[in-house]
């Protein structure tokens, strides 16, 4: 029996999985991972991305934070893929009862997916640290430099930057569905980000599913690693 087949008796037999999802998902829907920079990049710009993307720089450097933000993070016309549109179908059908994921698109829900835990935030959602009033995303990009609210307030995306927290009741949620699920499928990410990476050493079950382009550090811990991009994978099991 090859890979895919044992994936989609797994699914077949499970009736508790979650969807543990990085950048990998996303980037079949053409939103490049920040991390692979192209060679445009360092002309551009004079500091990494993982320091624009910080607080201390958001407050520090507002307008470049904003400039690389529009630039490289916001994909408003990004439709979901394979992928999303597969995990949406198997939570449909019962079979899957959370995504927890690490992207900011909002594309999980776009495909029609409900319990959707959002580690690193949304895009889509944003407010003015001074009155707290909510904005989308289209009033962000209608807006050039820094986005002000009515009241004055700078505008900051709904987004964990580096240096602070993720929200420790998402990240209680995820681990309490992780403990519970029967089967964990890990896609689209290397497993490197910490304290994300760290929630797969809560599931208790005996199906660990790591579908990933390339390997990760924590293939060995699996039961089952399938090596090839994640929307074909996922579409294939349907």
């Amino acid at each position: 029996m090859d890979k895919i087949d044992t994936l989609k008796k797994w699914v077949s037999e499970c009736s508790n999985i979650v969807f543990f999802g990085g950048a990998g998902v996303s980037t079949e829907s053409n939103i490049p991972d920040f991390r692979s920079v192209d060679g445009l990049y360092n002309q551009e710009y004079d500091y990494p991305p993982e320091t624009i993307l910080s607080h201390s720089f958001f407050m520090r450097n507002t307008e470049e934070f904003y400039r690389f933000y529009r630039n490289k993070m916001l994909f408003p016309d990004a439709e979901p893929n394979m992928a999303h549109i597969a995990l949406a179908k198997l939570e449909k059908a019962g079979k899957l009862k959370a995504v927890i994921t690490q992207n900011i698109d909002g594309l999980h829900q776009k495909a029609g997916g409900k319990e959707v835990l959002e580690l690193h935030g949304s895009v889509l959602r944003n407010y003015c640290m001074s009155c707290h009033s909510f904005f989308s995303l289209e009033d962000v990009l209608s807006q050039d430099g820094i986005p002000k609210c009515q009241c004055g307030g700078t505008i900051k995306p709904d987004v964990v930057l580096y240096e602070e927290g993720l929200d420790s009741g998402i990240l209680e949620k995820s681990i309490d569905y992780i403990r519970k699920a029967d089967m964990l499928i890990i896609g689209g990410t290397s497993l490197t980000v910490y304290p994300a990476a760290g929630l797969i050493d809560y599931f208790n079950g005996d199906k660990l599913v790591l579908i990933n382009k390339d390997k990760t550090t924590r293939d060995s811990h699996a039961d089952l690693v399938i090596n090839q991009p994640i929307g074909e994978v996922m579409n294939a099991i349907l």
